[in-house]
């Protein structure tokens, strides 16, 4: 009954808010339904961003002390749960120790492209300090922000305009992936930050994200934290189908190398 009220009431906010923003809360709702219908560990949860209601899948430690938070921000047009990688990642990080918080975070129609959602990455900075601010109420820390595909693209937005503050180490899985012949608009912001930062891709993944990868690791070494790392997911392509073990290992080792 409580998510059945979050889903109305979510709904009402999104709605009312649309002809403000760029995004389509419509899609974000039927995404929201689905993972209400579907979440089995974890509890979907309503934040506020600048007075608009989104949803998150909170899930805390499952083991007796929490190592950190990780708030985890999904790829292109998907949701907080996504099966393929977002979903077993947030899950597997909890049995092994960490308060998760999976947002949702905006999306278009299925076939927009990198450019479409360049208008709207700013949409996506207020939930993320929306997240960090519900961790730190909870007065967890560590604070790791973890972004995938397009969620990277809003992540790092939001470093561009913030660097680190709030938070105290940066995952960026698939970085820089864009449409063909769309080039980024934003730059990689590494160099002003101090924080230690996860640089990490499959070996199949998108040619944008692979070309750009010695460009990336140029970045974070001027960035001159000695635990950033950029690490190659052997055999995985950029959503990590099938390879979910995997991605969680890749996560979960260069977490256990900061001492967390």
């Amino acid at each position: 009954m409580r998510q059945t009220l979050l889903t109305a009431t979510l709904f009402v906010i999104l709605t009312g808010a649309a002809t403000a923003q760029a995004s389509d809360f419509e899609r974000e709702q039927r995404l929201i339904e689905e993972v209400e219908a579907n979440l089995f560990s974890g509890e979907l949860v309503r934040l506020e961003a600048v007075g608009v209601g989104f949803a998150a899948v909170e899930m805390a430690s499952e083991t007796d002390s929490t190592r950190g938070a990780v708030i985890l921000l999904h790829g292109r047009g998907l949701h907080a749960d996504w099966p393929e990688n977002i979903g077993p990642l947030r899950v597997g990080l909890s049995e092994a120790g960490w308060l998760t918080l999976s947002l949702q975070m905006p999306v278009l129609e299925k076939s927009a492209k990198y450019f479409d959602y360049v208008p709207i990455l700013p949409e996506a900075l207020p939930r993320i300090d929306a997240g960090i601010a519900h961790v730190a109420g909870q007065g967890i820390s560590p604070v790791i922000l973890l972004a995938h595909s397009c969620g990277a693209h809003m992540a790092l937005r939001w470093l561009e305009e913030h660097t680190d503050t709030g938070i105290d180490a940066f995952i960026g899985i698939g970085m820089g992936a864009t449409d063909y012949q769309q080039p980024m608009q934003h730059p990689f912001p590494f160099t002003r930050l101090k924080i230690p930062i996860l640089d990490l891709y499959g070996e199949d993944d998108y040619p944008a994200v692979q070309r750009m990868a010695p460009e990336r690791l140029t970045l974070i070494e001027e960035g001159g934290n000695r635990a950033s790392s950029q690490r190659i997911a052997p055999g995985a392509g950029h959503y990590f189908t099938g390879q979910a073990d995997l991605l969680l290992q890749e996560v979960g080792a260069w977490l256990g190398s900061l001492g967390y």
